[in-house]
């Protein structure tokens, strides 16, 4: 039976990291993450996703980064605020995973990517009896595919900043 949910923004969040430099990853994530999800444990293909990442709350624990990433050389969140995923297939993927098919919306650019999903977790009360079910979600994709495409070159060979940003997910999922 399909169940609808609403992701708790309090106990949620969405990583990334980058490699910087070619010898060391940068990590740094969002502060606002909100969407719903539909699950049903019966029949997961009938199952939805739709999540909402506010762009400017993007935070790398170094400020002078945070204002360029936030700049039109890479996520312009002056003209692109949000960043969205917006599911198109659910399928069991081995034993309490699930794989994710969507449309990846960055930077105004939209490409189907696949999450690797854990979970989610059996249903279980919260001290407010709200029930609560939550999830771990992976993927990695190529920036430059978003039209992510600053960079510099170091003169020692090599990029500043690499191509390839994985994607961690963590929601906490409260039942409507």
């Amino acid at each position: 039976m399909l169940a609808n949910y609403k992701i708790d923004p309090a106990h949620s969040s969405a990583q990334f990291s980058v490699r910087h430099m070619m010898i060391s990853n940068v990590r740094g994530g969002f502060g606002s993450v909100q969407g719903s999800v539909a699950y049903d444990s019966q029949n997961v293909a009938a199952s939805r996703v739709d999540v909402e990442i506010d762009a400017t709350t993007i935070n790398t624990l170094e400020n002078a980064r945070d204002t360029h990433l936030k700049s039109p050389d890479f996520l312009h969140v002056e003209k692109y605020p949000t960043i969205t995923f917006k599911s198109k297939a659910v399928t069991p993927d081995g034993d309490g995973e699930l794989r994710v098919k969507g449309d990846l919306t960055i930077h105004g650019v939209t490409k189907e990517i696949v999450l690797k999903v854990e979970g989610p977790s059996t249903e279980e009360k919260d001290p407010l009896g709200n029930a609560r079910i939550g999830a771990s979600a992976t993927t990695k994709i190529k920036r430059s595919e978003f039209g992510l495409m600053w960079n510099a070159a170091l003169e020692t060979g090599g990029i500043l900043v690499g191509d390839d940003l994985k994607i961690d997910l963590e929601v906490s999922l409260i039942k409507a």
